[in-house]
């Protein structure tokens, strides 16, 4: 075949080309924050319709943010830790700020609506917020569900402290030994710097197209 040099270059050429432009992989397309960045703030809207930013809390300490979403078995079986969290931190000065970063047209399960009806079902007493546009989660480098960024004010600006696992145990809350988030929440609290900054965060991968 005459043209087989040809033929062999344009392979190449279309490789690098869906490499480029193809699907998102949420474990290798993302980068993210680090320990130490700053996070921007967000503006999304809640399941109760309204929109929720950081500057709706002028007297938190940071926030705990955790991705999460309706359908994926880790996050299903971490919502009453999610719950607990908000209980035992939101006074504290850390409130639990939970983003659903799927794509419904790749994951039907989890739309708006569904949203809504899970937070109903579960007693969400933590915002519950929709990332339409799929940007918070990239921006943040969310690859999991759940995944989780513990941020804390300093001046003006929403330091990144802690990034991983809200445990060691996603499966069972009963089987927990060491609760990485919570451990992470009280050195802040009592001034000092986080000992684990990170964990590998343990779930399903992000839903979009």
């Amino acid at each position: 075949m005459k043209n087989k040099p040809l033929f062999g270059l344009l392979i190449l050429i279309v490789l690098g080309t869906i490499a480029v432009t193809g699907f998102k992989d949420s474990e290798t397309a993302v980068d993210g924050y680090t320990i130490g960045s700053e996070a921007a703030d967000i503006n999304l809207m809640n399941v109760d319709k309204t929109m929720v930013s950081y500057d709706n809390y002028p007297d938190a300490l940071g926030f705990i943010v955790i991705f999460t979403c309706n359908t994926c078995p880790y996050a299903v079986a971490s919502e009453d830790r999610i719950n607990a969290l908000h209980a035992e931190f939101k006074d504290k000065g850390y409130p639990v700020i939970a983003i659903n970063p799927n794509d419904p047209d790749v994951q039907p399960d989890d739309t708006f609506e569904l949203m809504q009806q899970k937070a109903e079902d579960k007693g969400f007493t933590f915002p519950y917020l929709y990332d339409e546009s799929k940007t918070v989660y990239a921006e943040y480098g969310a690859k999991k569900t759940p995944h989780v960024y513990l941020l804390q004010k300093e001046e003006d600006k929403k330091i990144v402290k802690y990034i991983g696992a809200i445990d060691d145990n996603v499966r069972n809350g009963d089987a927990v030994k060491e609760r990485f988030l919570a451990n992470a929440v009280y050195e802040l609290l009592d001034g000092k710097e986080v000992t684990l900054k990170e964990t590998k965060a343990i779930g399903c991968s992000v839903k979009v197209k």
